[in-house]
């Protein structure tokens, strides 16, 4: 590929920036439904009895709750951002359009309503229009569903990918982990091999495991070559985008955003809409 990428970054930059600056108004909301400023909280907490004996009126309560908060937003924006840029890198590069990147199933539930569920990603060797890149993903696909000793008839069977893309997974969410296994039977199913696609190393080693068992591949977000592996060695390798690159190049400015939105988050004191 001979595109020069990095004309495309200040339009994948903005992708990722326009999803975290909405955590500067992240506000906390107590249990009330909606956001709470600071002189809603104080005077909240202040008119209960029981907390404003222990002092949890206090301004640095309402610091702590709404960094607290606001930090697990910035987490789940970065991953959303993450989500929304790799699709269109599929999109830009391999040719292909949001249906074609985009997988939905629907599965019934215990009481037997239809429920309409999705990843994050996918790829799909019919769609794709270039015979070169639809052997590299062939290649590929065939060499994952190898390591991850699937069975030989089910190899056979698979017409592509999906993805469920996160910025690191830590959580112990028993729930959210069975939904997870459930989307790989379903990907199965309908002949797509799962992927877990992680852009940091944050990775709980008995997720990892639980995963691979329910035979997701997972790709984490190291800077070694292999493609079975590393994030960014498979973006490269499928795509021909060198998303590590994007990120170191761009590296100053989302540190400088993130620090803003820190710096935000833990200020009281104008907090008074």
């Amino acid at each position: 590929m001979t595109t020069d990428w990095h004309e495309t970054d200040k339009e994948y930059l903005e992708i990722i920036l326009n999803r975290v600056l909405v955590c500067k108004e992240y506000r906390p909301a107590f249990g009330q439904g909606q956001k709470v400023t600071l002189s809603k909280f104080q005077q909240l907490y202040g008119s209960d009895p029981f907390y404003s004996w222990f002092g949890l009126n206090d301004a640095l309560v309402y610091a702590a709750h709404r960094a607290a908060g606001g930090m697990t937003s910035v987490y789940r924006q970065i991953g959303l951002g993450c989500g929304e840029l790799f699709r269109k890198i599929l999109r830009d590069t391999l040719g292909l359009n949001k249906s074609q990147v985009t997988w939905t199933y629907t599965t019934t539930t215990s009481s037997g309503r239809k429920r309409k569920l999705s990843l994050d990603g996918r790829i799909r060797l019919t769609d794709i229009p270039s015979e070169a890149n639809r052997h590299t993903v062939s290649r590929w696909l065939t060499r994952a569903a190898n390591n991850l000793e699937v069975m030989p008839a089910i190899v056979k069977a698979l017409q592509g990918i999906v993805f469920e893309v996160r910025q690191g997974y830590k959580s112990k969410d028993s729930k959210r982990q069975n939904a997870d296994i459930s989307n790989a039977a379903a990907a199965y199913s309908q002949g797509y091999l799962p992927v877990l696609l992680v852009l940091s190393t944050q990775i709980d080693s008995n997720i990892v495991e639980r995963y691979g068992r329910a035979k997701w591949l997972i790709l984490q977000g190291q800077l070694v070559p292999s493609p079975l592996h590393s994030t960014y060695a498979f973006v490269k390798e499928i795509t021909g985008y060198d998303l590590a690159g994007f990120f170191q190049r761009n590296s100053t400015i989302l540190q400088t955003t993130i620090t803003e939105i820190l710096q935000a988050l833990l200020e009281t004191s104008t907090d008074d809409g």
